[in-house]
């Protein structure tokens, strides 16, 4: 999830920030605490199993959350995920506003569960109005094991930074065989042709990627083709 612009970075630290930050000549008296917030970080991957545990077949879908309402990257995102929760799929998102509200937005239009995965920021950011079910979580990395333990594809819409991230950690995890079969579909051609012609002419060309690394992409304009590329992979997945 992207900071809103103004966004305050400097701001009240968070959880994670303070974990992760780089403590110097603190360090033996951080040891201390470092059982302490294990124990935090198992407990909040317990609370996130438990709350999805009866979620059944869903998608993940990410975006910027600077889109306004207006552009047309929110109408297409919202009926991505309502054609989705036609399917039978429920949607999960970082429950933020944007193309995050979007796909929340286009659940409830299909009346699929609608599921929202928000992080605790520096700007604290109001969960959407269009969530089932929220789960706020602290660690960056706690709420990304949500997104694709409980997601069967990930729908990526444009984005920034934050959408970048979850895409090439999809494909690292992909790539390494954590996921198999897990389709990541890319919303609107042109928006990531520069990408894909990037990988394959440097990354693939000198051999640092397969062509195989790339199969898991798919670009799609259409709700209906999303639909079909996420169907096809979870009938190969679970099989009937």
């Amino acid at each position: 999830m992207e900071e809103k612009p103004g966004s305050d970075l400097d701001g009240a630290p968070t959880f994670d920030r303070e974990l992760l930050r780089w403590l110097g000549d603190e360090l033996p008296q951080a040891r201390a605490a470092d059982a302490d917030r294990v124990r935090a970080i198992a407990a909040e991957l317990a609370a996130g199993f438990d709350a999805f545990r009866d979620l059944g077949p869903a998608v993940t879908v990410f975006g910027s959350a600077r889109t306004p309402r207006s552009h047309p990257n929110y109408a297409l995102v919202r009926e991505i995920a309502a054609e989705l929760g036609r399917a039978g799929y429920a949607i999960i998102t970082g429950g933020g506003g944007g193309l995050m509200e979007a796909a929340n937005r286009g659940a409830r239009d299909a009346g699929t569960v609608s599921v929202g995965c928000n992080i605790e920021l520096p700007n604290e950011e109001e969960p959407n109005a269009y969530l089932d079910l929220s789960v706020r979580f602290r660690h960056f990395f706690a709420r990304k094991v949500m997104f694709v333990r409980y997601g069967s594809a990930f729908v990526i819409g444009p984005g920034g930074y934050g959408t970048l991230d979850e895409l090439f950690e999809a494909l690292t995890l992909i790539q390494t065989g954590r996921v198999p079969d897990f389709p990541v579909v890319l919303v609107g051609d042109g928006e990531w042709r520069g990408l894909l012609d990037w990988l394959r002419a440097g990354a693939l060309a000198d051999g640092r990627i397969e062509a195989r690394d790339l199969d898991a992409l798919h670009v799609a304009d259409q709700p209906d083709h999303v639909v079909r590329v996420v169907t096809a992979a979870r009938a190969r997945r679970w099989p009937q």
